[in-house]
């Protein structure tokens, strides 16, 4: 798959380049794993050399000898004996950078933790002593967020608070989504696009391999995820064991409970057969994986919450194959294949809110946004949409067909809404269903 979007990112990775020319820059390129964080950077740096440094499990002496050859050859510095720790080789880039403007990118820089933890500090003091006369324009980035978090963000680690910028990798938007599936087939429909977003939530790695195995369209689609040999069987294990650790398997249990529909407290905490609200909290605030949702204009306190998975891809794989390892250890991907066929109607519904989410933030549509719902269940709204700044608040029902919408129900339901919320009831009020037919 070509490369597409990032216009923005790649934009401002140039002009921290740039601006490394006069001081040394440090950025930590952020966002979750197969985002497209490396291929970014690479895009962004290729027009001049750079040093590209990865950090595989190896021993340090084994990574020196690699990286060495490469800081020999781009930056034509003459050999200088067997560098056998990171802490000299990174001495001697700095040193070079005082004469000359270079950039080194150091991926999965998490890996240091298992080579030689005290890289961190050594780089940090050597940092400090440079930083001033330095003109490198450094970038690192990693794929196990838990690690990096930890080393940029906590106050008793020695990087914290060294790099000068951070810069989020996200998911595709919906519109270059829209452009990716156009490219390669041009008459695609609402449904294979809300498929395209349902499986792979805009994550890059994911839908370009889709694209590459020429899925289009949601039966092709669920061929290319369920069959034998597919990347995407594994996928939840290859990236959460590593980030979880040894827990992994109550962080699994939890998300596969919400994912199968349990998404009250109460009902995640009966399915674990735990104490789960330490792992909720650390599933919410530091892998982001999931969201704790309260009806909307509700107080933070509120008790009438609900847990969602955060992360569309997740929520597919803890669906439809987490749910059923044992029919995939029988080697069954015809089976895989016609549950998810099946059930994909029904499960696609709530990622439709969320594509029209995700589509009115890209068109800063609204300044708020969230479904709403009752404590007893019975009203229950798609999305409420306010815009502050105009004095509006819209109301929307969201449905697969638009024949199933009910607009004089959206208004009794809204009415309820307002009884709850009176002190909105002079805003301009609007009242409208989304549909595939709006995609």
């Amino acid at each position: 798959m070509k490369f597409f979007d990032r216009e923005s990112e790649i934009a401002l990775l140039r002009d921290i380049r740039e601006k490394a020319s006069v001081s040394a820059r440090f950025t930590v390129v952020t966002g979750r794993r197969r985002v497209g964080k490396t291929q970014l950077i690479k895009r962004a740096l290729e027009d001049r050399p750079y040093l590209y440094f990865y950090v595989a499990r190896k021993s340090e002496k084994d990574l020196c000898a690699g990286f060495q050859r490469q800081v020999e050859e781009v930056c034509k510095i003459p050999a200088f004996g067997t560098v056998e720790r990171f802490e000299d080789l990174f001495r001697v880039l700095l040193e070079h950078s005082k004469r000359e403007t270079i950039s080194v990118v150091i991926d999965e820089f998490q890996e240091f933790y298992r080579v030689n933890p005290s890289v961190f500090s050594a780089m940090a003091n050597l940092w400090d002593d440079a930083q001033k006369e330095s003109k490198m324009n450094l970038v690192v980035c990693g794929s196990v967020n838990r690690l990096m978090q930890k080393i940029f963000r906590d106050d008793s680690e020695p990087l914290y608070g060294r790099n000068t910028a951070s810069i989020p990798v996200d998911p595709f938007r919906v519109s270059v989504l829209k452009d990716i599936l156009s490219s390669y087939k041009p008459n695609y429909s609402p449904d294979d696009l809300l498929s395209l977003w349902t499986m792979t939530g805009g994550v890059a790695r994911y839908v370009e391999q889709l694209m590459d195995d020429g899925s289009f369209d949601r039966e092709s689609m669920l061929k290319s995820v369920f069959k034998k040999g597919s990347s995407f069987l594994d996928e939840g294990i290859a990236v959460l064991v590593q980030e979880f650790g040894k827990d992994y398997g109550i962080y699994f249990s939890i998300l596969s409970a919400i994912a199968s529909g349990r998404t009250e407290y109460s009902q995640i905490k009966n399915d674990v057969g735990t104490e789960i609200g330490g792992f909720l909290q650390k599933l919410e605030r530091d892998y982001r994986l999931i969201r704790r949702k309260l009806p909307i204009f509700s107080s933070a306190r509120g008790k009438n919450s609900v847990y969602e998975i955060d992360d569309c891809f997740f929520r597919f794989w803890f669906r439809f194959i987490w749910k059923y390892q044992y029919l995939k250890e029988l080697q069954r991907f015809d089976a895989l294949q016609e549950i998810a066929a099946r059930d994909f109607s029904q499960f696609s519904g709530p990622a439709l809110e969320r594509y029209f989410r995700w589509k009115f933030t890209e068109e800063k549509r609204y300044t708020r946004m969230d479904g709403w719902w009752d404590r007893r269940g019975e009203n229950e709204i798609d999305l409420v949409c306010e815009d502050e700044l105009a004095g509006k608040l819209d109301f929307y029902e969201v449905k697969r067909d638009r024949v199933r919408i009910d607009l004089a129900k959206l208004r009794a339901k809204a009415v309820a809404f307002l009884a709850k919320n009176p002190e909105l009831s002079e805003r301009q009020l609007d009242y409208a269903g989304l549909s595939l037919e709006d995609l």
